[in-house]
């Protein structure tokens, strides 16, 4: 490969007072002319970093014209396009309702109580069975020992108290606290699943009337079942039909609640309880549900425990 040529300094032996050319001068050939240069090439010259950006986005400019100009059929899409999109992927496949969603986060913690009023009783058969000797309800696990909260007026004077897990699994269990001024017993299940989960609790302090809540329970012993409604009022007063007691600062609702639903978790969207579900309104002699239902903030049920307060 030819080199460029080198140029020395130093100046070749030689009659005295002759000057020394450099070795490359002797032997070069005069230069030609320099060319005219035009104005990008001047441009070029004088602004490298500025002439190829400009240049390159001339070129990407150019290639998107050309890809635009092969595919005269490209669709522009809209919003409306999108939205057409969802609605007929949702008519195809529908997503779960929220309730669905929160029945399926309680369950696992929902429990069917049995009050037995015969220690004998093992709380075997159906539910209509010698009926009058039991006290049907629901309870809700919070404590992942076994802690349950459930009314007390589901246990009160039972000479056993029996429990069953989501799961089928049944324990006896014994009541360990109570509250009566808010009508809880607090009870604690002797053996547990080994897949028994905890409810999540949450402060009723941003719940507000038209939220939509879900109740869980055992309705004459039918269950566990799910009914959908709202917040329908806070801070509201009950008094029993006896007129004996009076609860105050309750939830009102109007998801249906029965018989068997006393003891329950009342539960928001997001599948977390903010209520025990403790008594129906009806002004007739008939304790079935007309749409005014009331549950037990879960600060009162959490005090009953001994938990503190959110």
């Amino acid at each position: 490969m030819n080199k460029p040529p080198l140029y020395s300094r130093s100046r070749r032996p030689g009659r005295p007072g002759t000057p020394m050319l450099p070795l490359a001068a002797e032997a070069a050939e005069p230069a030609p002319p320099p060319k005219p240069r035009g104005r990008l090439a001047v441009l070029a010259g004088r602004h490298p970093g500025p002439f190829w950006a400009f240049t390159g986005a001339l070129l990407s400019a150019a290639f998107m014209a050309a890809l635009l100009t092969m595919q005269p059929g490209v669709i522009r899409i809209t919003s409306d396009d999108i939205d057409r999109a969802v609605r007929e992927s949702l008519e195809k496949e529908p997503l779960p309702s929220q309730a669905a969603k929160a029945y399926e986060t309680i369950l696992p913690s929902v429990v069917r109580v049995m009050g037995l009023m015969d220690e004998n009783d093992t709380g075997e058969g159906k539910p209509e069975q010698r009926a009058m000797e039991r006290s049907l309800g629901t309870g809700v696990v919070i404590v992942q020992n076994g802690t349950i909260l459930t009314n007390l007026h589901v246990v009160w004077g039972a000479k056993k108290v029996r429990v069953r897990f989501a799961n089928g699994h049944e324990s006896d269990a014994t009541m360990i606290g109570a509250q009566p001024e808010n009508d809880l017993a607090v009870l604690k299940a002797t053996s547990l699943p080994d897949d028994m989960e905890v409810a999540t609790m949450r402060s009723t302090s941003d719940l507000r009337p038209g939220d939509h809540v879900i109740a869980v329970g055992h309705p004459f012993g039918i269950g566990p079942s799910v009914s959908y409604g709202v917040v329908s009022g806070l801070k509201r007063e009950f008094r029993s039909p006896e007129g004996e007691k009076t609860l105050s600062n309750l939830i009102q609702f109007d998801a249906a609640a029965n018989p068997g639903n006393s003891g329950g978790p009342l539960v928001t969207m997001d599948g977390h309880v903010v209520g025990i579900v403790t008594a129906i309104l009806n002004p007739s002699e008939q304790r079935t549900f007309i749409g005014i239902g009331f549950a037990v903030p879960i600060e009162s049920a959490a005090s009953a425990v001994g938990m503190p307060p959110f």
